[in-house]
């Protein structure tokens, strides 16, 4: 098996539609990780906004998604250049804009071949549609990487890393070389995101403030959390759209911002339910984890001890690039990118799609 280290550039633009994380490793794939530069490139706001037209559509050619595609290519080739060249392959992972494993589909925005001929460089793209095909739910997908990084830092197992992007997901770690559990919690930041713009103007609450000035409303609260998704099996995932937010629209703007933000608190806590074990240390990355509302509440609600990857020394904007340049090499390696116990795929799963570069 080919036992190269790549010097890799993975690039993310997740769910909370804020940017594309851009972030170089060196990897072989499998144990070997060592991080290096990262960056972030907003986007404009009429980009976003043109992307976000785009969600929802199962219809690969409605020229709302070929229009969105073309821009989440575009953007991600700036990105590249404006970041620097150097290396073997890229990881794209583009733009989820629809996402339906029950009936084998989703939707991943991002022009590979365009990516790689304007880069120079080799691109693997277009991760999760094997899993989905498979019959898996093709997310979450960063577990392998995950367990990689826990694995290395001496971490006392079992653990628990809670992703709070767009949309929440959750993988426990235990001791055994295939003991790791993944699936979405519930909602991340998106609807809180949502209504932040929608009553400040501004794409996030900024450090909770808007929430933290308000008071969850219980009966909202308790209805959400009837939602049939949090009484299914793991593994399991969403789509961003799952949740129908318009049930806070007559709270006042720091209420309704308090309970979605206790939303997503109390659908973290309620995941413990599917794990051999509570996990005693919840380490958060992604967006959520500048929410001091949000830390705060699921320290209280969890009983666990809450910190931010940062505390092991990782970086919590990047890590969602970083494992899809993880994850690029293990697909030209042809090593699985998803297991049973993370995406219910059948057996161990490679993925992706290479495109060579024209030099």
């Amino acid at each position: 098996m080919d036992s190269k280290i790549y010097t890799t550039i993975g690039l993310m633009s997740g769910t909370s539609m804020d940017g594309v994380d851009v972030a170089r490793i060196m990897t072989d794939g499998q144990n070997l990780v060592r991080r290096m530069e990262n960056a972030f490139f907003p986007y404009k706001e009429k980009t976003r906004a043109e992307i976000m037209a785009s969600f929802g559509i199962a219809d690969r050619s409605d020229p709302r998604v070929l229009r969105a595609e073309e821009l989440v290519t575009q953007t991600h080739i700036n990105a590249v250049k404006k970041f620097g060249y150097t290396a073997d392959l890229i990881g794209f992972h583009g733009q989820t804009s629809f996402h339906d494993p029950a009936n084998h589909l989703t939707i991943q925005l991002g022009d590979g071949d365009a990516l790689a001929q304007a880069t120079g460089i080799d691109v693997v793209y277009d991760f999760r549609s094997a899993d989905v095909a498979a019959g898996g739910q093709g997310a979450p997908f960063l577990p392998l990487y995950h367990r990689t990084l826990v694995k290395s830092s001496g971490v006392a197992l079992p653990c628990a890393l809670v992703n709070i992007g767009g949309v929440g997901n959750l993988t426990w770690i235990g001791e055994g070389e295939e003991t790791v559990i993944a699936f979405d919690t519930g909602p991340g930041n998106a609807l809180l995101d949502d209504w932040a713009q929608k009553h400040t103007g501004k794409n996030y609450d900024e450090d909770g403030k808007l929430a933290a000035s308000g008071a969850p409303n219980a009966d909202i609260l308790l209805a959400l959390m009837k939602h049939a998704y949090f009484n299914k099996k793991a593994p399991k995932s969403l789509d961003r759209n799952e949740f129908p937010t318009g049930i806070v629209d007559g709270l006042p703007a720091a209420d309704g911002a308090a309970t979605l933000a206790a939303f997503t608190v109390e659908s973290i806590v309620r995941s413990f339910e599917h794990l051999p074990q509570k996990p005693q240390t919840l380490y958060v990355t992604g967006g959520g984890r500048k929410n001091g509302f949000i830390m705060r509440s699921l320290s209280k609600k969890s009983g666990a001890l809450v910190l931010p990857v940062e505390d092991l020394g990782w970086n919590g904007d990047s890590m969602e690039a970083e494992g899809f340049a993880y994850l690029a090499v293990r697909s030209v390696r042809e090593l699985p990118l998803s297991l049973p116990m993370t995406t219910g795929v059948p057996k161990p799963l490679t993925g992706g799609k290479f495109v060579k570069a024209e030099r």
